[in-house]
């Protein structure tokens, strides 16, 4: 049964800038839109109270005018800039300018006035905002209406609205910068927590957390660095017994050994039985002597007590040798032509890189069949070694690099467990690092890179 995928998520900055910016734009536009609504009501309601008062006024004048029979011409009155009258008198229009016909004001006006009400409405004429006041006037069986331009006021309003956006636009990006520097304060001390915890996690168990000047992150610095201490304490303990274990088990081995090997020297003769179960001692005594060996060597490495001492190197003579050593001296060797004459190498660690993976090929991989060395960029070599055999599963090529880790198709086979966690610590040592893929054409090639060559 496959697992559930995982649902992707925000990092939590991210999410705590977008909280604030979020709320910041819920606020300002609610305020904006209030601010809005609340300032066009009182700017719309303003003017026209100030076009009532106006329109009232002139059409005072004008029934004044009409009661006292005066000669009367709508022209003389004063109308505001922009704005038109009309005059509709014993049902005959008089209008002072063609370009506003009876037909501009609306007829809904227009019919309740001469109705007997007076009314204002709202309208727009040619493309322009009015507000038009109707008037009627009884006793001069007449009615007075006039058209105010609302040009000025949409336009405020649009100004209004330009302001209030602008703001919202600011507000919004303040809330984000305070937002991300809210979360940029807030997770500091958890940045430092995921700093020293990777630290550790690379062998520097020495690092701890600095105090934050805070009794709440105080408590945080303080059980980080006691679980370090704790661990460290631990690791070191552990390390110390299996170093102490292997010197113990170094003088009886060696003189198991000797008389393993006195008795290997004499097989001929013992019963047919007994030489059989001398093969297995014989076999599970140099496997356990193998074993001491490289524990001893990863306790030095883990104590530290084994320095990286570079020297120039030719590694075209060098394989060769290494390869007749340990017997494989009939393995095809290639070096590309890249690689220089002379490389910056620790040579001892490099021979137990190269035996450690010839003896894993040939233990678990049918054999090595190839041994390569090719350079990666200016300053990076790579070792490999192909073998013959089935090759590694996927799931495992990082975890058989781990100590006393063993593929599934080497559970049942001699080893120790060590041989390539002693090449991953060798390899880290130049800067380098270990790995396995597919060989073209089957089988596994192991990986081995050097850093810092040339």
């Amino acid at each position: 049964m496959s697992e559930p995928r995982r649902r992707r998520t925000l990092r939590l900055r991210t999410r705590v800038t977008l909280f604030f910016s979020l709320n910041a734009l819920v606020a300002s536009l609610g305020l904006a839109v209030v601010t809005f609504a609340v300032a066009r009501s009182f700017l719309i309601d303003q003017r026209q109270q100030t076009a009532q008062a106006q329109a009232y006024a002139n059409a005072k004048t004008v029934r004044d005018q009409l009661l006292a029979d005066q000669a009367f011409e709508i022209l003389s009155l004063r109308t505001e800039t922009g704005g038109f009258p009309l005059l509709i008198r014993d049902g005959r229009p008089f209008v002072p300018n063609v370009n506003y016909p009876v037909e501009a004001f609306p007829l809904e006006l227009r019919t309740a006035v001469t109705q007997g009400q007076s009314a204002q409405q709202r309208f727009d004429y040619k493309g322009k905002p009015y507000v038009a006041v109707g008037v009627d006037m009884p006793a001069a069986d007449a009615q007075y209406f006039e058209a105010f331009p609302m040009e000025s006021t949409e336009g405020n309003l649009r100004t209004i609205a330009t302001a209030l956006l602008v703001g919202s636009g600011v507000t919004i990006l303040f809330a984000a910068f305070l937002g991300w520097w809210t979360s940029r304060r807030l997770l500091r001390p958890l940045s430092r927590v995921a700093t020293a915890a990777g630290e550790i996690a690379s062998g520097g168990l020495d690092a701890r957390m600095p105090s934050e000047n805070d009794p709440d992150l105080d408590r945080l610095a303080s059980s980080f660095n006691d679980m370090a201490d704790a661990v460290q304490t631990r690791l070191e303990r552990e390390a110390r017994f299996a170093s102490d274990v292997s010197h113990e088990l170094r003088s009886p081995i060696t003189a198991l050994t000797a008389a393993v090997e006195v008795l290997d020297g004499r097989r001929s003769d013992l019963p047919v039985r007994t030489q059989q179960a001398l093969d297995v001692v014989v076999s599970q005594v140099r496997r356990f002597d193998s074993m001491v060996m490289d524990l001893l060597e990863l306790s030095r490495i883990d104590a530290g007590s084994t320095e990286l001492h570079r020297e120039e190197v030719d590694v075209r003579e060098l394989i060769p040798r290494i390869a007749q050593r340990y017997g494989f001296g009939d393995v095809a060797i290639e070096t590309d032509k890249k690689v220089p004459s002379l490389v910056r190498l620790d040579k001892l660690r490099f021979e137990r890189i190269l035996a450690n993976l010839l003896e894993n090929a040939n233990s678990h991989g049918g054999g090595p069949v190839r041994v390569f060395m090719e350079m990666r960029g200016r300053h990076a070599l790579v070792l490999g070694v192909d073998d013959a055999g089935p090759g590694v599963a996927r799931g495992e090529r990082s975890r058989i690099f781990e100590r006393f880790a063993r593929g599934s198709a080497a559970r049942h086979r001699v080893g120790t467990g060590l041989g390539l966690a002693l090449v991953a610590e060798h390899a880290q040592a130049h800067g380098g690092e270990a790995w396995v893929e597919d060989r073209p054409g089957g089988g596994a090639r192991f990986m081995v890179s050097f850093l810092e060559v040339t």
